[in-house]
């Protein structure tokens, strides 16, 4: 399985800090932001991973280099100003291959996520081993946190593992999800487009699946969050 690592954003609400310094490259307790999840994903096996990146660019292909020190093999997908999460996707669509893919933001801090659980999350087959029609198949599996302060309204429900837009009860999405590359095939490379709305006609189809993830997350989002976390 490859990755994906979302390093375009400009990182406003860090400012001054994010003038000097993509965001991803913030350190957290002495390590950048974007080098926790590139560990993390080592450590589950997943060595083969496309970053893109925007703001500064130059900067995180310096500072990453082609991952060997980390255990990895990065490969870059340079955006000249920066196309949103399903714009970079399809940007990159060329590096990721056919096969189902695990992407996360560079800018969140959850330590103790196990990507060992992405592998096997996107299934082709019924529990008796026969295969599911295309209209059938779940395209993304997304995983859901408790509401930060920040956003206490959450994005999406949960019943049963699969993902709902209305419910009583909405959890926030962790910005950590599976897909199947096919799902952004209608975006031309170099489109602008937001993953949220996609998502979101997915799921009003009953073909987004998911899970409560409940460890350490931190959406790094202000100095004083950056301030706490150290």
């Amino acid at each position: 399985m490859k990755a994906m690592i979302f390093a375009a954003g400009r990182g406003e609400r860090m400012r001054p800090l994010t003038d000097e310094c993509p965001k991803p490259l913030l350190k957290v307790r002495g390590r950048p932001l974007i080098v926790w999840q590139i560990l993390s994903l080592v450590r589950a096996g997943i060595t083969d991973i496309v970053i893109n990146h925007a703001h500064l660019g130059h900067m995180i292909e310096e500072a990453l280099g082609d991952g060997s020190k980390y255990g990895a093999q990065l490969q870059y997908s340079p955006e000249g100003t920066a196309l949103e999460t399903a714009g970079g996707i399809a940007k990159a669509r060329h590096l990721l291959g056919e096969e189902p893919f695990v992407a996360v933001s560079g800018d969140i801090y959850c330590p103790h996520f196990d990507y060992e659980q992405v592998k096997s999350v996107l299934e082709d087959e019924d529990p008796w081993g026969n295969p599911l029609a295309l209209d059938k198949r779940d395209v993304a599996w997304i995983w859901l946190v408790r509401n930060p302060p920040f956003h206490p309204v959450g994005d999406f429900a949960l019943n049963n593992f699969s993902i709902a837009n209305e419910g009583e009860q909405k959890l926030t999405f962790a910005n950590i999800g599976v897909y199947r590359p096919q799902m952004f095939d209608a975006i031309t490379p170099g489109e602008h487009a937001k993953l949220g709305p996609l998502l979101r006609e997915y799921a009003a189809r009953g073909q987004v699946g998911g899970d409560v993830y409940r460890g350490d997350w931190h959406n790094v989002g202000t100095i004083d969050q950056l301030q706490a976390l150290n």
